[in-house]
């Protein structure tokens, strides 16, 4: 299944829904009960999704015409976002790939909907850059599950934008401030299960800026899959329901491009994952 939250037309509330080819479902109308939120619903367990599930099929569904996308994942316990995991976008950056995994957390205030608008000052930053990433959400906890069951922790899938001011990410040690600006962490458009990608490690993930293509690649390319990321990180901390784990962008930023692309004012940009969706971004540049 695929889940948004969106602001229907008429309504400044953000609503779960499920999305299909016919429209969109308000998840909150099926039952008496049923979760208005993605956190309530991948709390509730595979009892609660497979309910959704049954009484979707015939609920009645409203068009997504003039509907505003909020984050995918609004409210996700945390963040996780692990760098370097290309060899491609390691070597462009001229940084290692270390012999574990780099993490750093993304803060909250960051995330945003598919086809809204960021904007930054000029003043912060004129080096800022597309990143895309697949998304994972946590379904159950995991606490030291080894790789092999890793994957029956996660609930779904969704993509993510981790746009990156490139001038404070090497002016810093650390790398949250500079991918945490006001809606640098695009999430969406949807939500898919996990049963619809049965293998995350097989996915076509590209970023088009502007109507040109420059990344194009597999998820098969990252040094490390999404099974080894979970137990790693899961060896330290418990990864709680609705945890967000961005899982690291393929070769193309436009930081290793000669010349640089960077994002410009009025620039639009789209990234993908293949069975997920497209992911757009408008940008403005302030002052």
């Amino acid at each position: 299944m695929r889940f948004a939250h969106v602001s229907l037309p008429g309504s400044a509330t953000p609503q779960l829904v499920t999305v299909d080819d016919d429209g969109a479902a308000v998840v909150s109308l099926l039952f008496d009960g049923a979760p208005a939120t993605l956190n309530a619903l991948i709390e509730g367990g595979d009892e609660l999704l497979e309910r959704v599930r049954t009484t979707a099929l015939n609920a009645p569904r409203v068009s997504l015409e003039g509907a505003v996308y909020g984050p995918a994942v609004p409210r996700p316990p945390v963040i996780l976002a692990v760098g370097l995991n290309y060899a491609a976008h390691s070597s462009e950056l001229g940084l290692k790939t270390d012999t574990a995994p780099t993490v750093f957390v993304l803060w909250p205030n960051s995330l945003t909907g598919h086809d809204g608008t960021t904007s930054w000052p000029r003043t912060l930053s004129e080096s800022v850059d597309y990143e895309a990433e697949l998304g994972v959400v946590i379904g159950k906890p995991a606490k030291d599950v080894a790789p092999e069951t890793a994957l029956d922790h996660v609930w779904g899938y969704t993509v993510v934008n981790d746009i990156t001011a490139r001038d404070i990410q090497f002016a810093e040690a650390q790398w949250s401030r500079c991918k945490s600006f006001d809606g640098f962490t695009p999430v969406g458009p949807v939500v898919v299960t996990a049963d619809e990608i049965p293998n995350p490690q097989d996915l076509h993930i590209w970023t088009v800026l502007d109507g040109h293509t420059l990344q194009d690649a597999s998820t098969s390319q990252m040094v490390r899959p999404v099974s080894t990321l979970v137990a790693h990180l899961s060896a330290s901390v418990t990864l709680l329901p609705g945890t967000l784990i961005s899982t690291g962008s393929p070769g193309g930023a436009g930081y290793s491009r000669d010349p640089q692309v960077f994002l410009r004012d009025r620039s639009t940009v789209t990234v993908g994952v293949e069975g997920i969706g497209a992911l757009t971004t408008h940008c403005r540049i302030i002052g």
